[in-house]
């Protein structure tokens, strides 16, 4: 009898480990598929980070601007990346932890669109008053702006702790969560939520309604005889860019809300291999595109970039030989 009950056990123990298996290898493959691509494009805003901080570019509000966009970029990119690997890895934060990383998030999140409204002025204001552009652009300029970029992103955020904090967490057990770690589990409370949402609305309505007024203006400079042609073109490419650029930003405010209704509607692990899809297409797939939209468009930027990989590359081929 006892030997009949081992029997019948065996084969569900096996596939309880086959299971687990299946489940180890699925999560070293996705770990694999979201890390590599990101610590690839971690590596070359470094390097392009690194090459904006030459003084041949210190000294253009342009790059100055395309500098903190990037840094932006960047840390929005590590922080996703870091709260991605914590729900593959079905670790669960406190409270304060997860309040942490996703205040820093939604700071790098809001400052991308604000400084594209920036670097949009910027390229209108070049076209069409060229000769104020030297005296309105300056650097002492650019400067304040983005310091005004990154206050009015900290009071935004300053607001959502202030709203986080009317949240019962004395009726708590522990400060433990229950769910994963994310930007949408730290919205508790009705107003958190209405704030979030509103704010987000009002902020790409008005990067889209300045950028497109930019484009607007740049097509009418350049039907002007004393406009040059060649520098209308490319600022009306440029406009163009940070327009899809801002497309792809508020693509990364759809995550979320499309993760709610997913669950809702599909399996558990339709769902989880949907949220790793989702994840690479919407917030990682955006974030890897800053460096190649800015960095090898530009003439002045792609020569030093490429300078810069190719030597960092020999320079690992030969400690690897070594």
């Amino acid at each position: 009898m006892m030997l009949l009950c081992a029997e019948k056990n065996q084969p569900q123990s096996n596939i309880s480990v086959q299971l687990h298996d299946a489940e180890f290898l699925e999560r070293m493959i996705t770990f694999g598929l979201c890390t590599i691509p990101s610590c690839v494009f971690l590596f070359i805003n470094g390097t392009i980070l690194f090459t904006l901080s030459k003084s041949v570019f210190r000294g253009t509000s342009r790059y100055i601007l395309l500098s903190n966009l990037l840094l932006a970029e960047t840390a929005q990119l590590a922080v996703c990346q870091v709260l991605f690997l914590l729900s593959v890895c079905r670790i669960w934060l406190t409270y304060p932890v997860c309040g942490t990383l996703t205040v820093f998030a939604n700071v790098t999140n809001v400052i991308s669109p604000l400084t594209l409204m920036v670097m949009s002025l910027e390229r209108y204001v070049a076209v069409c008053f060229p000769f104020r552009h030297a005296l309105i652009v300056t650097v002492r300029n650019t400067r304040l702006a983005i310091l005004s970029v990154w206050t009015f992103s900290s009071l935004h955020n300053i607001i959502r702790v202030v709203l986080l904090l009317e949240f019962p967490f004395q009726g708590l057990g522990s400060l433990e969560m229950k769910d994963l770690c994310s930007e949408l589990t730290m919205l508790l409370g009705s107003r958190s939520k209405a704030y979030d949402d509103a704010f987000t609305s009002f902020l790409f309505v008005s990067a889209a309604m300045v950028i497109i007024s930019s484009y607007i203006g740049v097509i009418i400079a350049a039907r002007s005889a004393s406009m040059g042609k060649a520098s209308a073109l490319k600022a009306r490419n440029t406009l163009m860019l940070h327009l899809v650029q801002l497309c792809l930003s508020l693509s990364s405010t759809i995550y979320n809300p499309m993760l709610v209704a997913l669950i809702k509607i599909v399996p558990t692990v339709v769902f989880i291999r949907l949220h790793k899809f989702l994840y690479v297409l919407i917030i990682l797939f955006p974030r890897c595109l800053s460096s190649l939209i800015y960095g090898l468009r530009d003439q002045m930027i792609r020569p030093a970039l490429l300078g810069h990989l190719c030597c960092q590359l020999k320079l690992k081929a030969a400690a690897v030989r070594g």
